[in-house]
Protein backbone atom coordinates (compact mmCIF):
# COMPACT_ATOMS: atom_id res chain seq x y z
CA UNK A 1 0.00 0.00 0.00
CA UNK A 2 2.82 2.32 -0.58
CA UNK A 3 1.76 5.91 -1.55
CA UNK A 4 -1.35 4.94 -0.23
CA UNK A 5 -3.74 8.24 0.68
CA UNK A 6 -4.58 8.49 4.06
CA UNK A 7 -7.98 9.74 4.35
CA UNK A 8 -9.91 10.58 7.82
CA UNK A 9 -13.68 9.91 8.76
CA UNK A 10 -14.03 7.47 5.92
CA UNK A 11 -17.42 6.57 4.47
CA UNK A 12 -17.26 4.40 0.91
CA UNK A 13 -19.13 2.81 -1.31
CA UNK A 14 -17.95 0.38 -3.41
CA UNK A 15 -18.06 -1.36 -6.79
CA UNK A 16 -16.08 -5.30 -6.64
CA UNK A 17 -15.70 -6.90 -9.81
CA UNK A 18 -15.12 -10.92 -10.15
CA UNK A 19 -11.97 -12.23 -11.33
CA UNK A 20 -13.14 -15.94 -11.22
CA UNK A 21 -13.31 -17.37 -14.44
CA UNK A 22 -17.11 -18.98 -14.17
CA UNK A 23 -18.05 -15.50 -12.03
CA UNK A 24 -16.42 -13.09 -14.38
CA UNK A 25 -17.55 -10.02 -14.78
CA UNK A 26 -20.17 -10.57 -11.96
CA UNK A 27 -20.25 -7.35 -9.77
CA UNK A 28 -21.35 -6.81 -6.14
CA UNK A 29 -21.97 -2.87 -4.45
CA UNK A 30 -21.42 -2.56 -0.78
CA UNK A 31 -20.74 -0.11 2.06
CA UNK A 32 -17.39 0.18 3.85
CA UNK A 33 -15.26 2.34 6.38
CA UNK A 34 -12.50 0.42 5.50
CA UNK A 35 -11.62 -0.96 2.11
CA UNK A 36 -8.60 -3.10 2.50
CA UNK A 37 -10.15 -5.08 5.87
CA UNK A 38 -13.75 -5.31 3.32
CA UNK A 39 -11.80 -6.59 0.32
CA UNK A 40 -10.17 -9.03 2.85
CA UNK A 41 -13.38 -10.48 4.04
CA UNK A 42 -15.19 -10.49 0.98
CA UNK A 43 -12.41 -12.93 -0.73
CA UNK A 44 -12.35 -14.96 2.65
CA UNK A 45 -16.09 -15.49 2.06
CA UNK A 46 -19.24 -15.39 4.75
CA UNK A 47 -17.51 -17.33 7.40
CA UNK A 48 -15.33 -14.27 7.65
CA UNK A 49 -17.34 -11.48 7.81
CA UNK A 50 -17.69 -12.01 3.83
CA UNK A 51 -21.11 -11.45 1.96
CA UNK A 52 -23.10 -14.35 1.36
CA UNK A 53 -23.47 -12.89 -2.35
CA UNK A 54 -20.00 -12.91 -2.74
CA UNK A 55 -19.09 -15.81 -0.95
CA UNK A 56 -17.37 -18.48 -3.07
CA UNK A 57 -16.95 -16.02 -6.31
CA UNK A 58 -14.05 -14.96 -6.26
CA UNK A 59 -11.07 -13.41 -5.87
CA UNK A 60 -12.84 -10.15 -5.86
CA UNK A 61 -11.47 -6.97 -7.28
CA UNK A 62 -11.89 -3.42 -5.50
CA UNK A 63 -12.26 -1.51 -8.82
CA UNK A 64 -14.06 1.45 -7.90
CA UNK A 65 -15.07 3.34 -4.71
CA UNK A 66 -17.15 6.59 -3.59
CA UNK A 67 -16.18 8.45 -0.36
CA UNK A 68 -16.69 11.69 0.86
CA UNK A 69 -20.16 11.11 3.13
CA UNK A 70 -20.23 13.01 6.32
CA UNK A 71 -22.23 9.89 8.17
CA UNK A 72 -23.14 6.11 7.81
CA UNK A 73 -26.51 7.12 6.92
CA UNK A 74 -25.67 8.92 4.02
CA UNK A 75 -23.27 6.11 2.01
CA UNK A 76 -25.68 3.34 3.07
CA UNK A 77 -28.73 5.10 1.06
CA UNK A 78 -26.23 5.94 -1.52
CA UNK A 79 -25.38 1.81 -1.39
CA UNK A 80 -28.82 1.05 -1.77
CA UNK A 81 -30.20 3.10 -4.59
CA UNK A 82 -26.87 1.77 -6.56
CA UNK A 83 -28.10 -1.74 -5.84
CA UNK A 84 -31.51 -1.26 -6.31
CA UNK A 85 -31.85 1.26 -8.64
CA UNK A 86 -35.49 -0.16 -9.98
CA UNK A 87 -36.80 0.09 -6.68
CA UNK A 88 -35.61 3.87 -6.09
CA UNK A 89 -38.04 6.42 -7.03
CA UNK A 90 -35.22 8.54 -7.98
CA UNK A 91 -33.51 5.95 -10.81
CA UNK A 92 -36.90 4.10 -12.21
CA UNK A 93 -36.57 5.97 -15.71
CA UNK A 94 -33.26 4.78 -16.48
CA UNK A 95 -34.27 1.04 -15.52
CA UNK A 96 -35.13 -1.03 -18.32
CA UNK A 97 -38.52 -3.19 -17.63
CA UNK A 98 -37.67 -6.31 -19.36
CA UNK A 99 -37.13 -8.96 -16.70
CA UNK A 100 -34.62 -11.08 -18.67
CA UNK A 101 -32.71 -7.58 -19.39
CA UNK A 102 -32.94 -6.52 -15.90
CA UNK A 103 -30.72 -9.94 -14.88
CA UNK A 104 -28.30 -8.97 -18.04
CA UNK A 105 -27.77 -5.95 -16.66
CA UNK A 106 -27.59 -6.23 -13.47
CA UNK A 107 -24.42 -8.21 -13.99
CA UNK A 108 -22.67 -5.65 -16.19
CA UNK A 109 -19.91 -3.02 -14.83
CA UNK A 110 -20.92 -0.44 -17.77
CA UNK A 111 -24.55 -0.89 -16.60
CA UNK A 112 -23.71 0.13 -12.86
CA UNK A 113 -21.16 2.79 -14.08
CA UNK A 114 -24.38 4.79 -15.55
CA UNK A 115 -26.08 4.27 -12.92
CA UNK A 116 -23.55 5.91 -10.81
CA UNK A 117 -23.20 8.35 -13.42
CA UNK A 118 -26.68 9.17 -13.08
CA UNK A 119 -27.06 9.30 -9.35
CA UNK A 120 -24.26 12.12 -9.17
CA UNK A 121 -26.28 14.50 -11.19
CA UNK A 122 -29.47 14.36 -9.27
CA UNK A 123 -30.59 15.07 -5.84
CA UNK A 124 -29.54 14.55 -2.42
CA UNK A 125 -26.74 12.92 -4.08
CA UNK A 126 -25.30 16.00 -6.36
CA UNK A 127 -24.90 18.38 -3.50
CA UNK A 128 -22.99 15.89 -1.44
CA UNK A 129 -18.52 16.43 -1.73
CA UNK A 130 -17.63 12.91 -2.87
CA UNK A 131 -15.05 11.75 -4.67
CA UNK A 132 -14.89 9.04 -7.17
CA UNK A 133 -11.62 7.44 -7.27
CA UNK A 134 -10.34 4.53 -8.91
CA UNK A 135 -8.81 1.71 -7.54
CA UNK A 136 -7.25 -0.68 -10.49
CA UNK A 137 -5.82 1.27 -13.06
CA UNK A 138 -6.85 -1.31 -15.76
CA UNK A 139 -10.32 -0.64 -14.95
CA UNK A 140 -9.65 3.71 -14.71
CA UNK A 141 -8.33 3.14 -18.30
CA UNK A 142 -11.18 0.99 -19.93
CA UNK A 143 -14.23 2.57 -18.01
CA UNK A 144 -13.12 5.88 -16.76
CA UNK A 145 -15.53 7.18 -19.62
CA UNK A 146 -18.12 5.82 -18.55
CA UNK A 147 -18.68 7.84 -15.28
CA UNK A 148 -19.35 11.32 -14.82
CA UNK A 149 -20.05 14.04 -12.11
CA UNK A 150 -20.75 17.17 -11.53
CA UNK A 151 -17.72 19.45 -11.27
CA UNK A 152 -17.48 20.19 -7.38
CA UNK A 153 -16.50 16.29 -7.17
CA UNK A 154 -13.15 14.58 -8.30
CA UNK A 155 -12.97 12.02 -10.06
CA UNK A 156 -9.33 10.44 -9.61
CA UNK A 157 -6.97 7.08 -9.14
CA UNK A 158 -4.88 5.87 -6.38
CA UNK A 159 -4.89 3.68 -3.37
CA UNK A 160 -6.79 4.85 0.20
CA UNK A 161 -6.31 3.83 3.93
CA UNK A 162 -9.19 4.64 6.09
CA UNK A 163 -7.94 6.35 9.45
CA UNK A 164 -9.96 6.75 12.67
CA UNK A 165 -10.12 10.88 13.96
CA UNK A 166 -8.32 11.46 17.07
CA UNK A 167 -9.11 15.06 18.64
CA UNK A 168 -5.70 16.97 19.30
CA UNK A 169 -5.72 18.87 23.02
CA UNK A 170 -5.84 22.23 20.80
CA UNK A 171 -9.59 21.29 19.45
CA UNK A 172 -10.95 20.10 22.86
CA UNK A 173 -9.67 23.30 24.23
CA UNK A 174 -11.74 25.05 21.90
CA UNK A 175 -14.76 22.86 21.88
CA UNK A 176 -15.33 24.41 25.83
CA UNK A 177 -14.97 28.08 24.70
CA UNK A 178 -17.41 30.92 24.03
CA UNK A 179 -17.22 33.03 21.01
CA UNK A 180 -18.64 35.58 18.63
CA UNK A 181 -20.18 34.99 15.11
CA UNK A 182 -18.59 36.74 12.16
CA UNK A 183 -22.11 37.04 10.41
CA UNK A 184 -24.41 37.97 12.84
CA UNK A 185 -22.13 39.36 15.18
CA UNK A 186 -23.90 37.28 18.48
CA UNK A 187 -22.56 34.71 20.78
CA UNK A 188 -22.59 31.32 20.03
CA UNK A 189 -20.69 27.68 21.22
CA UNK A 190 -17.84 26.18 19.70
CA UNK A 191 -20.47 22.79 18.85
CA UNK A 192 -22.40 25.72 16.77
CA UNK A 193 -20.18 27.14 14.59
CA UNK A 194 -17.90 26.64 11.67
CA UNK A 195 -14.63 28.17 10.86
CA UNK A 196 -12.89 28.14 7.84
CA UNK A 197 -10.40 25.47 5.95
CA UNK A 198 -7.54 27.70 5.08
CA UNK A 199 -5.42 27.70 8.52
CA UNK A 200 -5.00 31.42 8.81
CA UNK A 201 -8.50 32.42 8.09
CA UNK A 202 -10.30 34.30 11.03
CA UNK A 203 -13.61 33.24 9.80
CA UNK A 204 -15.51 31.90 12.79
CA UNK A 205 -19.17 31.91 12.49
CA UNK A 206 -22.74 30.19 13.24
CA UNK A 207 -23.06 26.59 10.83
CA UNK A 208 -26.62 28.04 10.10
CA UNK A 209 -25.07 31.75 9.33
CA UNK A 210 -23.00 30.24 6.49
CA UNK A 211 -25.48 27.74 5.14
CA UNK A 212 -27.78 30.61 4.41
CA UNK A 213 -24.87 32.38 2.96
CA UNK A 214 -23.87 30.13 0.66
CA UNK A 215 -27.30 28.50 -0.41
CA UNK A 216 -28.84 29.48 -4.16
CA UNK A 217 -31.30 29.10 -5.81
CA UNK A 218 -33.34 27.49 -2.64
CA UNK A 219 -30.90 25.09 -1.66
CA UNK A 220 -31.43 22.88 0.92
CA UNK A 221 -27.59 21.86 1.34
CA UNK A 222 -24.97 24.83 -0.08
CA UNK A 223 -22.26 22.89 -2.23
CA UNK A 224 -19.64 25.64 -2.64
CA UNK A 225 -19.08 29.06 -1.39
CA UNK A 226 -16.99 32.42 -0.94
CA UNK A 227 -15.30 32.77 3.06
CA UNK A 228 -16.57 36.33 3.77
CA UNK A 229 -13.25 36.13 5.76
CA UNK A 230 -10.37 35.60 3.10
CA UNK A 231 -12.26 35.67 0.13
CA UNK A 232 -11.24 31.86 -0.87
CA UNK A 233 -14.11 29.75 -2.69
CA UNK A 234 -14.64 26.92 -0.71
CA UNK A 235 -16.53 23.52 -0.48
CA UNK A 236 -19.39 22.73 1.68
CA UNK A 237 -18.01 19.36 2.48
CA UNK A 238 -14.66 20.58 3.31
CA UNK A 239 -15.85 22.96 5.79
CA UNK A 240 -18.20 19.96 7.53
CA UNK A 241 -15.10 17.41 7.56
CA UNK A 242 -13.03 20.25 9.40
CA UNK A 243 -16.00 21.17 11.94
CA UNK A 244 -16.15 17.01 12.55
CA UNK A 245 -11.96 16.88 13.43
CA UNK A 246 -10.63 15.92 10.21
CA UNK A 247 -7.21 17.36 8.10
CA UNK A 248 -5.60 17.76 11.79
CA UNK A 249 -2.54 19.06 9.99
CA UNK A 250 -3.69 21.98 8.55
CA UNK A 251 -1.01 23.55 9.73
CA UNK A 252 1.29 21.93 6.85
CA UNK A 253 -1.23 23.23 4.53
CA UNK A 254 0.30 25.91 2.36
CA UNK A 255 -0.53 29.37 2.23
CA UNK A 256 -0.90 29.81 -1.58
CA UNK A 257 -4.04 30.21 -3.38
CA UNK A 258 -3.36 27.69 -5.93
CA UNK A 259 -4.08 24.86 -3.14
CA UNK A 260 -7.84 25.13 -3.23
Amino acid sequence: MENSEVIEHFYGVYLLYSMNPQFKGRIYVGFTVDPCRRLKEHNAGKEHKGARKTSEKGPWNMVLIIHGFLNKTSALSFEWAWQHPHKSRRLKHIYVSNAKKKLQQKRKIRFHLSVLSEMLKIGPWCRLPLTIRWLDYEFYEEYYRYVSAPMHMPICYGKIISKKIKQTNNIQALNKLSIICFLCNSLLEKEQSISCIRPNCSLIAHLICLAQLFCKDNMILPIEGICPACNINVLWGDLIRKKIGCYGNLEKVSNDENYI
